[in-house]
């Protein structure tokens, strides 16, 4: 479900807001389009190949552990972070001219924060919930 909703949103943004962001609540919340070419936070902008070959690594490791994986909590929360990591890859993939070097599409702008996405927040969200699962979780 993050990759479609990853995929859908940013085809929306990349029509919708090509001519400009669109302001939620001013000062503080805006969707506007940008290109990542490197990691969370626009670090490492050259790197992308790079970030690239570590997702592939990461969604190749996820799909290890859910085939072991009995508690229902953690399996979403892996699969939330692998839809992401997907969702974000594509990006890298069909998004460059080049091997690897595609553009994650950003769009959710708060004005304290980095720019992101769904998958970002598919992410974030199963790394926060496979921590709370594994610290209720402990014997």
């Amino acid at each position: 479900m993050v990759v479609i909703a990853d995929q859908l949103t940013k085809a929306w943004a990349q029509s919708a807001l090509a001519d400009g962001p669109i302001v939620l609540i001013q000062d503080f919340l805006q969707l506007r389009l940008t290109y990542n070419t490197g990691a969370a936070f626009s670090m490492f902008s050259t790197g992308g190949p790079l970030i690239a070959v570590v997702a592939v690594g990461v969604v190749v490791m996820i799909m290890f552990v859910l085939t072991d994986t009995s508690r229902r909590g953690e399996a979403i929360a892996l699969g939330m972070v692998l839809g992401g990591s997907l969702g974000n890859l594509i990006d890298r993939i069909a998004r460059g001219d080049g091997f690897l070097d595609g553009a994650v599409i950003d769009f959710i702008d708060f004005d304290f924060f980095a720019t992101f996405n769904v998958a970002d927040m598919g992410i974030t969200l199963g790394v926060g919930l496979l921590l709370l699962v594994t610290f209720l979780h402990r014997p």
